[in-house]
């Protein structure tokens, strides 16, 4: 049974970030997947795995609180999640603060078939 892009969304987000089950990025997202975030672009399943484990090293405790979807159209759809955990470790020249964090990303996802190929990302 085929899954709706909302699904796959959701299946992800708790897949990889509460799990840290880098398996599912294969299944997923395209082999020429790319992500636009901060102004620079970023480009396959070998940096997904990356920046996963890297967030998950430094916010070990990583959970996804929740995922809502605010617009889809044809292969695309705009969501937000809201995540929370532990900076116990060095993130992105952040030093660890030992403090309980939140925050939001706004995404909108590209999909060809049942993969998501392009992905904008505000966080």
């Amino acid at each position: 049974m085929a899954q709706s892009k909302e699904e796959r969304i959701k299946l992800a987000n708790i897949e990889l970030f509460d799990q840290g089950d880098l398996g599912v990025v294969n299944e997923i997202f395209a082999t020429d997947y790319i992500v636009h975030a901060g102004g620079k672009d970023y480009k396959g399943h070998d940096f997904i795995r990356r920046f996963i484990i890297q967030l998950r090293s430094a916010i070990p405790d990583i959970r996804v609180l929740k995922v809502e979807f605010l617009l889809k159209a044809g292969d695309t759809v705009a969501w937000q999640r809201t995540l929370s955990g532990t900076h116990k470790a060095n993130m992105m020249g952040i030093p660890a603060t030992g403090q309980k964090v939140e925050w939001r990303d706004m995404v909108i996802s590209h999909f060809e078939g049942e993969k998501i190929t392009e992905e904008w990302a505000v966080s």
